[in-house]
């Protein structure tokens, strides 16, 4: 009796309708779908969603190669299904994404002068690219000979090397620092801890944000008042320009007195494009900063909170406004009482985090292992990864059943996570981020491009931990595998290349991203956020982000009077659009005050108007040893130079008198912390 895959077919149809609508979900979560554009969503959703659906198909052409076992599907719908999604994700990843991210990013009015501006800014990438490809191309030519394949072959090995190498670097350090951030999560007051030392960054990137957006709308102010000194078309422009800003006007006098930034005489396209994309990056971060800001704070007060009830073994949330509440099942119903909550958060949870490290861990061995074995000894069955996949070697119905294909998943996912972990970690991609509801569309077509770049290699490379017999049967094999080995140069380079894995996750485990910091200056740019915090938190750094916190707490009780930000009981559903409603229906109270700027403290409270007055004039009038540093010129009967170093040399220094004088004296200079009273 023939075995049919009716039932694989069904569910692998299934399991595509379940990856599309987590794809949706998560676009949800960091955009606003009705805002955004069609052309941004639906090659976004692309991106993500076929990489998604290959951590699928690799099980289920392991099982198809070796057998009939487990999820099986036959062999010409396995390879036309690698077809699709290869050759769609990379158009997706390699061509279409650089061109539209650029695209969204660029302040053109018109969709050609975008086009044009896209094109522009990727000619250097195509161009890097283009001459790698030659050089790989006539290095295929000379080992084969000329075929057709040969440009094909060509395309996909120097994709998969260039990919594999930013994969296997942020896999290394993911496989470290994934289990170290749950170790690290599951103390509490470590955890409390990293939060307060994060907070003085934080608060200073949202301070910088929030100038630099005053400053690039002061311009804006000013070109509106210059308006009818330019183009028809530039006028139009300014008045885009002019509603989408929100700088209300006793906010715009002030800049105006400290801004540098300055019209140009002449006001051409290139400048109203620049400064057009300037602003949306510069709103983009403020919502970033905000964002970030606020659930720090609603972190940190719930950790708190966790800690304040070890006393009373008694946990209740109170409704936090530094998070959004949205009206979701969690929100209409309670499912655990004071009591089971504190045993949820300050014991299970805890636990659950210390069991996941004690698994992350293992699991990362695993994985180095299983790359240095490949590498070294050429033998596969000594993989870890292999040997859990393998169930049945000597069966001839099939050596990978259901259970080792959920296990090749599980192995496939977690290679992921800790390559995507990193990606969000590290900080040497510029200024993206991803911000929920509000994530920038740049930022989202370059995430989502990362991750389809990581994917296939990445699948390629677990793959290649099977026996070799089942890795040249399957599909995948065939249609990139075979490209790859097809010179010595690419199949030398796949199996030795991943042992450089070593060196992140050596350098992670160790900290020689600090070292390298330390000797030349830019190894900063290779440590993760939460390693800088945890130093700051050990160095005594979380003092100042607790006197943060504690301040914005407080000020938020007193309506916002001190704080950051005024908050305000509307609806979570209003968020920023790159098309705001008009300036006149914004609310300028709601704009943030920064923190750092401390309000003047009135000095005349101490002693009174006349007090005051009277000690400012005894310190003008009365007789200082500040007179003594000016020296009248020979001219008029002075010393000359050596006169006056000898009687420098034979003057005796005070001894722990009033240190303060000088021409400080002049305007009320105070003995106490070199401050001047004006």
């Amino acid at each position: 009796m023939t075995a049919s895959p009716a039932g694989s077919t069904a569910f692998f149809a299934l399991a595509l309708l379940t990856i599309a609508a987590a794809v949706l979900l998560l676009l949800r979560y960091y955009l606003p779908l009705r805002t955004t554009p069609a052309y941004v969503t639906v090659p976004v959703f692309l991106t993500i969603a076929l990489p998604a659906s290959i951590v699928l198909l690799v099980p289920i052409d392991l099982a198809s190669s070796a057998g009939t076992k487990g999820i099986w599907l036959g062999e010409n719908v396995v390879y036309k299904s690698w077809r699709v999604m290869y050759w769609l994700t990379f158009v997706l990843s390699w061509a279409i994404l650089p061109l539209l991210g650029e695209y969204t990013d660029s302040g053109y009015r018109e969709p050609k002068a975008r086009a044009l501006y896209s094109v522009k800014s990727n000619g250097r990438y195509w161009a890097i690219m283009l001459g790698t490809g030659i050089l790989g191309l006539l290095y295929f030519i000379w080992y084969n000979g000329f075929h057709l394949d040969d440009l094909k072959g060509t395309v996909m090995a120097l994709a998969y090397a260039w990919s594999l190498a930013l994969a296997i670097y942020l896999m290394g350090h993911g496989l470290v620092a994934f289990p170290r951030s749950l170790y690290r999560y599951a103390s509490i007051t470590g955890r409390l801890k990293r939060l307060q030392a994060q907070a003085p960054k934080i608060h200073e990137r949202l301070t910088e944000s929030m100038d630099k957006l005053d400053q690039l709308e002061w311009q804006v102010v000013q070109l509106k008042q210059r308006k009818n000194a330019t183009a028809r078309e530039f006028q139009e422009w300014i008045d885009e320009l002019a509603e989408k800003s929100s700088l209300p006007e006793n906010r715009a006098s002030v800049v105006g007195r400290t801004s540098t930034a300055t019209v140009p005489p002449i006001i051409t396209e290139r400048y109203l494009a620049d400064l057009t994309r300037k602003l949306k990056r510069a709103r983009h971060a403020k919502l970033r900063f905000e964002s970030e800001w606020d659930r720090l704070l609603h972190k940190a007060v719930k950790t708190q909170a966790i800690l304040d009830s070890k006393a009373s073994q008694r946990l209740e949330f109170k409704a936090s406004q530094f998070q959004a509440r949205t009206g979701g099942f969690s929100d209409r119903f309670t499912l655990l009482t004071p009591y089971t909550r504190y045993l949820f958060y300050v014991h299970a949870i805890p636990t659950l985090f210390y069991l996941a490290w004690f698994l992350t861990c293992l699991a990362s061995l695993a994985v180095v292992w299983s790359e240095c074995i490949r590498s070294f000894v050429r033998d596969t069955k000594l993989s870890v990864i292999g040997l859990t996949v393998v169930h049945h070697p000597p069966s001839s119905r099939g050596q990978i059943g259901f259970g080792g294909q959920f296990i090749a998943a599980m192995w496939l996912c977690y290679m992921l996570t800790c390559s995507f972990f990193s990606l969000t970690e590290v900080k040497i991609w510029g200024n993206r981020a991803l911000v929920r509801r509000n994530t920038y569309q740049e930022s989202a077509t370059w995430y989502s491009l990362q991750l389809a770049k990581l994917t296939v290699p990445l699948s390629y490379n677990f793959v290649t931990f099977m026996p070799r017999m089942i890795v040249h049967e399957t599909s995948f094999f065939k249609l990139l595998g075979k490209y790859i080995e097809l010179t010595p140069a690419g199949q030398k380079f796949s199996d030795y290349f991943p042992i450089i894995i070593l060196v992140p996750v050596l350098a992670t485990a160790f900290g020689l991203y600090k070292k390298v910091k330390n000797i030349s200056g830019f190894g900063d740019l290779l440590e993760d956020e939460e390693d800088e915090a945890v130093e700051a938190a050990g160095t005594g750094g979380w003092r100042e982000g607790r006197s943060l916190i504690e301040r914005e707490i407080q000020a938020s009780s007193n309506n916002g009077s001190l704080g950051l930000t005024p908050r305000h009981p509307s609806p979570p559903g209003e968020r920023y659009s790159d098309n705001p409603p008009l300036a006149a229906n914004a609310e300028p109270s709601s704009r943030r005050a920064p923190l750092g700027r401390r309000q003047v403290v009135d000095d005349e409270a101490d002693g009174g108007f006349f007090e005051s007055f009277g000690t400012r004039v005894k310190n003008t009038f009365e007789a200082r040893d500040w007179n003594l540093n000016f020296e009248r010129p020979r001219w008029l009967g002075g010393e000359d130079d050596v006169q006056r170093g000898q009687r420098s040399r034979g003057a005796a220094a005070p001894a722990g008198g009033d240190r303060s004088g000088g021409l400080l004296a002049l305007f009320g200079g105070r003995p106490e912390e070199g401050r001047v009273r004006l």
